[in-house]
């Protein structure tokens, strides 16, 4: 049996767009489910691409009340088979960019670090 995928196309105005492909050999359109933190949203909308076979629109809105601090991730799964077939996150927040300005701190001090260790190996090895 032939794989559904879900494909983004793009986020915009609040709304998350994908395609959709169905092979031939599947003949029911899967029933699709987004969930947040293990809840269903809904809103969702399934169109079929009048130029394409087996292609159809999916959209769905986000709730502007699941957008908040942090990392918010959002699942669409076929609900026939429990597959993930997609997946996005929001991120957002004035304590995000605390986390990622520690982050990127931590990062440098790494890169400075290995940078020190490259520099003396090189010179241990020039020295041989």
């Amino acid at each position: 049996m032939s794989k559904i995928e879900l494909v983004k196309t793009r986020l915009h105005g609040g709304i998350w767009e994908g395609e959709l492909h169905v092979p031939e050999d599947i003949e029911t359109l899967p029933a699709l489910e987004v969930t947040h933190l293990d809840q269903p949203v809904g809103g969702h909308v399934l169109d079929e691409d009048p130029d394409r076979a087996g292609v159809w629109f999916f959209r769905v809105a986000i709730p502007a009340e699941l957008i908040s601090d942090g990392v918010q991730v959002f699942l669409i799964s076929n609900l026939d088979t429990g597959d993930q077939l997609a997946s996005f996150s929001i991120i957002a927040g004035e304590a995000l960019s605390d986390d990622i300005r520690a982050d990127l701190g931590l990062l440098r001090a790494e890169l400075d670090m290995l940078k020190r260790a490259f520099r003396r190996h090189c010179l241990e090895t020039s020295d041989n």
